[in-house]
């Protein structure tokens, strides 16, 4: 199973100068934790870092200390996400016929959330990792006006890892390119494409890091985790 981890954004609403990838959590930066978490998952036998040529060097630093058993590659980034992810397609190895997508900012998947997804993937052509919502959703006009409230019952709240047949997902962004159509996940192109994506439950813990209180949030997560291991 091969993995691109999309990795190339500044992260502004974090606050920070550069990339929020290499902000350190517990004494490694968000980048590491994963890496290790997606490099535990045995089924993961190649992985891809898409992301800005400037930031290279501090990845190749964050891999040569990671100490993975698994080969990692740096792939350009694109200006958008849906590019990176482009990018990331055409740098798989002429074999890959499934790819697993995961953003870097989610550092709390676990390695068991890769199998369950990687397995998973072996039985269909598209799926995402998902937990249901909680909240009373409200659909807002531009005036702050409630429009709908739609059934919770039918929310589910997307994460990744997302996946995919790599020839399937490659086709739907050449339609997405030559459309114009502009999504914030590949799903949504699946979607667009009318091709099925499963949900495949994800984990409560799985927080896409967004800003400083998510850094927060993730320092005490992981170390409950820390701590936890240290007593097994």
């Amino acid at each position: 199973m091969h993995l691109l981890i999309p990795a190339a954004g500044l992260g502004k609403r974090m606050g920070g100068p550069g990339n929020k990838l290499l902000l350190n959590l517990l004494d490694k930066p968000i980048l590491a934790w994963t890496l290790q978490a997606a490099s535990a998952a045995k089924e993961i036998s190649w992985i891809g870092i898409i992301g800005q040529d400037y930031d290279f060097p501090y990845f190749q630093e964050i891999i040569a200390t990671a100490n993975l058993e698994k080969p990692v590659i740096l792939i350009q980034g694109g200006k958008t996400r849906q590019e990176s992810v482009y990018n990331g397609l055409q740098a798989l190895p002429p074999d890959a016929k499934h790819v697993l997508i995961h953003d870097g900012a989610r550092c709390l998947a676990t390695s068991d959330l890769f199998h369950r997804c990687a397995i998973a993937l072996l039985d269909c052509p598209g799926l995402i990792a998902a937990i249901p919502v909680k909240d009373t959703i409200k659909i807002v006009d531009a005036n702050q006006i409630i429009q709908d409230t739609p059934l919770r019952s039918n929310l589910w709240a997307a994460q990744t890892p997302q996946g995919f047949e790599v020839k399937l997902l490659k086709e739907s962004h050449e339609k997405g390119y030559q459309l114009g159509w502009e999504v914030t996940d590949d799903a949504a192109l699946f979607e667009k494409c009318d091709l099925p994506v499963k949900v495949v439950l994800g984990e409560e813990t799985n927080l896409k890091l967004t800003t400083p209180v998510d850094l927060a949030i993730a320092e005490y997560i992981l170390r409950q985790r820390v701590e936890k291991n240290n007593h097994l």
